[in-house]
């Protein structure tokens, strides 16, 4: 019970309108066919991601939020190359504040380990963060505003963040969206969810394998796709599949040439030479798992009285 009471400390910095905290997200995808421009040769890209958040609830307005995110892409980075693994490993170490009935913050910083992983060095870990204030516009309405930094091995990416979380009045329909980085809408029948999701990527990689010349991937990647989702044990835990469209391109540089400043979908001062040929976007299959903590039912559970 005393845990149960902590969550409900939780509730107001979170919730705002929305009803759970997805605790641990775990996907595994493919993609069917990527080609590299002006050959004959191509690729797919096989890809794993795991993203766990703990929050510590220090008192009623303030709550330390930690995790961890993984993910592995693993693709040719070159035409009728030998395959290579692309690892990056996040640590979430951040603030979540109420400041008042209608706004409260959230800060996290980012830093993380990013490359091939064969022989990591001070070159592989990089800094970034992200900073939030939301407002409750209603009880089913929430604006976000806010921005992400990040540092990359081709110089400082930033992007400002808008968006906002809905929920109908009969809980049906959802809409939770983080523009220019993550969009889902979707609609609830019951067992079953229907949804449409946006996911915009950009990082990059650290090349250390020994035989290799010093280089680093530069990805970027717009996913779109429906999905079919089935909620299971009271919507607990939910087993999603995707179909659609990822942009993947894995861009190859040599360390040390950056641009100037990366802010959003703009590149200033990029005067890079790119090693490898573009890689053309392609249909993509993923599967998803996500373990989600609902708010509102533990609060009942506790506002009840015992009989």
């Amino acid at each position: 019970m005393k845990n149960l009471f902590f969550l409900l400390l939780f509730i107001p910095l979170f919730a705002q309108a929305q009803e759970y905290v997805d605790l641990l997200r775990i996907g595994y995808g493919q993609t069917f066919n990527n080609e590299f421009e002006g050959t004959d040769s191509s690729t797919y890209v096989k890809s794993f991601e795991a993203d766990l958040t703990i929050p510590l609830v220090l008192n009623e307005n303030h709550a330390i939020i930690t995790g961890l995110s993984f993910s592995r892409n693993n693709l040719q980075l070159f035409p009728n190359d030998e395959f290579t693994s692309l690892y990056s490993t996040a640590f979430k170490i951040g603030l979540a504040s109420t400041l008042d009935e209608r706004w409260s913050t959230t800060v996290v910083l980012l830093p993380k380990i990013a490359s091939d992983y064969e022989n990591i060095s001070a070159d592989d870990f990089y800094f970034g963060g992200f900073a939030l204030l939301k407002l409750q516009k209603k009880e089913n309405l929430t604006y976000r505003f806010g921005a992400y930094a990040s540092q990359e091995a081709f110089g400082i990416f930033a992007t400002p963040i808008v968006g906002w979380y809905y929920l109908s009045e009969n809980h049906r329909f959802e809409m939770d969206m983080s523009l220019p980085i993550v969009a889902d809408i979707n609609y609830c029948l019951g067992i079953t969810t229907v949804g449409l999701d946006y996911v915009g990527i950009g990082r990059s990689f650290n090349i250390t394998k020994e035989s290799a010349s010093p280089l680093y991937a530069d990805l970027s990647s717009l996913e779109f796709s429906g999905y079919l989702q089935f909620n299971v044990l009271r919507k607990s835990v939910l087993l999603r599949a995707k179909l659609g469209y990822s942009s993947n391109n894995f861009e190859m540089y040599r360390q040390g040439e950056e641009i100037d400043l990366g802010l959003s979908a703009f590149s200033f001062g990029d005067d890079r030479t790119q090693l490898n040929p573009s890689l053309n976007g392609g249909i993509f299959l993923k599967f998803e798992a996500i373990y989600r903590f609902h708010l509102t039912k533990e609060k009942e559970a506790v506002d009840t009285p015992a009989k």
